[in-house]
């Protein structure tokens, strides 16, 4: 057992999905409660479904993939298990606002732990996943985590105390994304245009957006400044935006989200 994944709910699932893309059939155990949650899941990328002992027991790397609230109740049930361990193994953690040192805590031992922050986008391997690591974990420990999470998109090193910064762009970040895609669709729906076609075409303009801002590596600022014609619509719509206070909104919401992941520590 390679890798093993305790908790596969909406994130934890996610991963699963991500890292089964480098993987072997087999080489991945899931566990869950419920336990069918594991079960179907790994029909899906053909891992094997199991118990967190098990995982505890045998897995090299074990991803703690549950909800800060319930780490506690994980660890606790598992850190005996790893106590008894005689070969090396490596913590996996993605439990919003606990650093590694609270990881180690939990577990009673200063076990190597490599803390990660994904978003919901690495289940389609368009993601971000920002990772750090404790001086246990060995460089070539590190280089085959990041490896086994290539294909969730953009894996990216970042200290320990930007992490709960970053929480607050890139996981809280979709929802924003989403409810602005939802919003457009629904003044596309406002101007007569069919619910289906609003949400494809809110849908593909987010898209398209973010890859073109990404392919010329220009400022956001500059290419919105280009799409808006001199008394034409768009700056007019800008207008309104700015009006109803929409990037004010935006960074008030990452920072109240940046101190929420702060509190969950």
């Amino acid at each position: 057992m390679k890798f093993g994944s305790i908790g596969t709910g909406n994130m934890g699932g996610a991963i699963a999905q991500a890292i089964s893309k480098t993987l072997q059939p087999g080489e991945q155990a899931l566990s869950n409660l419920p336990a069918c949650v594991a079960e179907d899941l790994a029909k899906k990328i053909g891992a094997v479904a199991t118990t967190n002992a098990d995982i505890a027991e045998n897995a090299k790397y074990i991803v703690l993939g549950v909800k800060p609230q319930i780490l506690p109740e994980v660890t606790e049930e598992i850190k005996g298990i790893l106590a008894a361990r005689k070969d090396r193994f490596v913590i996996i953690s993605m439990a919003a606002g606990i650093k590694t040192e609270k990881i180690q805590d939990l577990l009673g031992a200063k076990y190597p732990v490599v803390r990660i922050m994904p978003n919901l986008p690495v289940s389609v391997g368009k993601g971000v996943i920002m990772i750090t690591k404790t001086p246990e974990v060995t460089d070539e420990e590190f280089t085959e985590v990041k490896g086994a999470f290539r294909e969730a998109g953009l894996v990216d090193e970042m200290p320990e105390h930007l992490i709960d910064a970053g929480t607050a762009v890139t996981g809280c970040g979709p929802a924003y994304m989403f409810m602005a895609i939802e919003a457009i669709a629904d003044g596309a729906v406002a101007c007569g245009i069919p619910r289906a076609k609003a949400l494809q075409y809110a849908t593909a303009l987010m898209e398209g957006s973010a890859v073109y801002l990404k392919e010329t590596g220009k400022h956001p600022g500059e290419l919105k400044d280009a799409v808006c014609s001199p008394g034409g619509s768009t700056i007019k719509g800008v207008a309104s935006l700015e009006e109803d206070g929409f990037r004010s909104a935006l960074i008030k919401a990452v920072e109240v989200s940046y101190d929420a992941s702060k509190k969950l520590g």
